[in-house]
């Protein structure tokens, strides 16, 4: 993980703190996992989580049951991790890069959501993610998805050459600006099929206003940001020695996967 994009997220999780309602619920959980995984496959487990920001996924997996939770955060934000986990005794917090990911070798599951699209080279982090897990064990990855998005990249690419470089003050102003456009787009989205409809309507419109802004935010921020196709979010998981790598094409915009350590 670059210095950069460490850095964005270390800012970006000292001020976007909590993790409210929809956006940090088990809901959201289940519906990131689902059909690749189940609540009642983890309950019992012990499990990893990389990049954990501000420890939204971490308490999920803990109100699924996880026996134990590896929180990895190498960022600023881990106090503020450290202080939202709503149940210490079963979490192990290291402020670590994933890579740095200790060789346990017992884990039942690893899990990188949102994280793997944001790092150049998410290689050295897959490898250390099996190197972690038990034979048998797996690792659930998501990422953007490529397909699906053609008309979002092409409106969000060239916006995000300044908004990367923005200070926060600035940005948040810009995400007031389109925070309106967006929920009249959503708003139309009952009418007609849009691109980004599904997600619109399942995810973002059941988000409090001051998730959806963090939602658009989190897209403006980073330094880097990649679009998998599912070719290449599968060979990322097989390059790294998985079997019977599976993926699921969330809502028609990103990818959902699962391999398998034998």
């Amino acid at each position: 993980m670059t210095k950069n994009t460490i850095n964005d997220f270390g800012r970006q999780w000292s001020i976007f703190r909590d993790n409210e309602g929809f956006y940090g619920s088990i809901g959201l959980f289940l519906d990131i996992i689902s059909p690749l995984l189940e609540l009642n496959e983890i309950k019992g487990c012990k499990v990893a989580e990389i990049g954990s920001g501000t420890g939204r996924i971490v308490n999920m997996l803990l109100k699924a049951g996880a026996q134990h939770v590896v929180a990895v955060e190498p960022s600023e934000a881990f106090e503020v991790m450290c202080r939202n986990i709503t149940n210490p005794k079963r979490t192990t917090c290291l402020k670590i890069t994933g890579d740095y990911l200790p060789a346990y070798g017992d884990l039942h599951y690893v899990f990188s959501i949102g994280v793997l699209h944001h790092i150049q080279d998410p290689k050295p982090i897959v490898e250390a993610a099996y190197r972690a897990l038990r034979p048998g064990g797996h690792l659930v990855v998501w990422v953007y998805g490529k397909e699906g998005n053609k008309l979002y990249l092409t409106l969000i690419n060239p916006l995000r050459v300044l908004t990367k470089r923005l200070p926060h003050f600035t940005l948040a102003g810009l995400v007031r600006m389109i925070y309106c456009p967006l929920i009249i787009y959503t708003c139309l989205c009952h009418r007609f099929s849009f691109p980004l409809r599904e997600y619109l309507l399942s995810i973002f419109e059941r988000m409090p206003p001051d998730k959806r802004r963090l939602i658009i935010y989190d897209q403006l921020n980073p330094s880097f940001a990649k679009y998998y196709t599912r070719q290449e979010a599968e060979k990322l998981l097989i390059d790294g020695n998985f079997k019977n790598v599976r993926s699921h094409h969330r809502h028609g915009y990103s990818w959902t996967l699962i391999g398998t350590k034998q």
